[in-house]
């Protein structure tokens, strides 16, 4: 479970819990999702959608009036195709799974080019056919294996892929307080439980990828977050509730309840860390 979907802490604590998300559960919620979307545009790599770009647009992959299938699981509202469609010159064609249906309905009617929603869960895709797979936030969610067998049946279909802002792990604050190292260790220990990959998915998925012939590139992701007066205070609060309720779960003995008040006295800022995997078939 990745840093945008962490559950609340048990017991009777006095903090003000994350809003946005439902308690221990993957599906997030559409007004977390449009809270975070400008976060995650600006940190997306543009780098590696200008070579995706040129991979599809070469003489050996699709002609220039071929249209390009590309399926985004995950998908959320659709803020993955809002960012990539525009940045792709080819025609397309996207089919946006999620297992939440309203959310697929609302990606596909939001994005700039054709879009179907496709309800279910990522081990039932069928990519037959496919010629890019995206995701955003995702990969964390897997375990291990099935972040492989997602590699492997995307390297089957000849697809290339374009995973981004999986979690690394790495969290910084500025001021720093005593307890971040702690909290932050909780928290990728809560992301690792029941084998799930956490902040180890972008290494793994670059390496499977490797591993199936892709040219892999990694380009760091992350929020830049300040928790003053700039418009992104809400989203900075939410993330940083959302991240102390995943380290209490993780370990009880930690004092969220003292810490979050005291990081929220004062304007402080926050990288929140993540990573962008471009493979393109050889």
């Amino acid at each position: 479970m990745d840093h945008d979907r962490a559950p609340a802490a048990p017991g009777g604590g006095t903090r003000a819990r994350a809003r946005l998300s439902e308690p221990g559960s993957p599906v997030c919620t559409p007004d977390w999702l449009t809270l975070r979307e400008p976060a995650d545009h600006a940190a997306r790599s543009e780098s590696l959608a200008v070579e995706l770009d040129r991979w599809l647009g070469s003489d050996e992959t699709v002609g220039s009036d071929d249209t390009v299938v590309v399926r985004d699981l995950g998908c959320g509202t659709g803020s993955m195709g809002r960012w990539l469609a525009p940045r792709l010159r080819a025609p397309q064609q996207w089919f946006v799974h999620d297992r939440d249906a309203d959310l697929a309905r609302r990606a596909a009617a939001s994005l700039p080019v054709p879009a179907t929603p496709v309800v279910g869960n990522v081990e039932s895709i069928d990519l037959t056919g496919t010629d890019v797979v995206v995701c955003s936030a995702l990969l964390d969610l897997l375990t291990a294996d099935g972040l492989e067998a997602l590699v492997d049946a995307c390297a089957a279909a000849g697809a290339a892929v374009l995973f981004t802002l999986s979690v690394s792990g790495r969290v910084r604050f500025d001021p720093v307080d005593p307890e971040d190292a702690r909290l932050a260790a909780a928290f990728d220990a809560h992301q690792r439980r029941d084998r799930l990959a956490g902040p180890d998915a972008a290494d793994l998925a670059a390496d499977a990828l490797a591993r199936a012939g892709h040219v892999v590139r990694r380009e760091p992701s992350p929020w830049r977050l300040a928790g003053g007066s700039d418009g992104s205070r809400p989203l900075a609060e939410e993330w940083l509730r959302g991240w102390l309720d995943a380290a209490a779960v993780q370990d009880p003995s930690l004092d969220v309840d003292g810490y979050l008040p005291r990081r929220l006295a004062a304007p402080f800022a926050v990288e929140v860390g993540h990573t962008d995997v471009l493979g393109l078939p050889r």
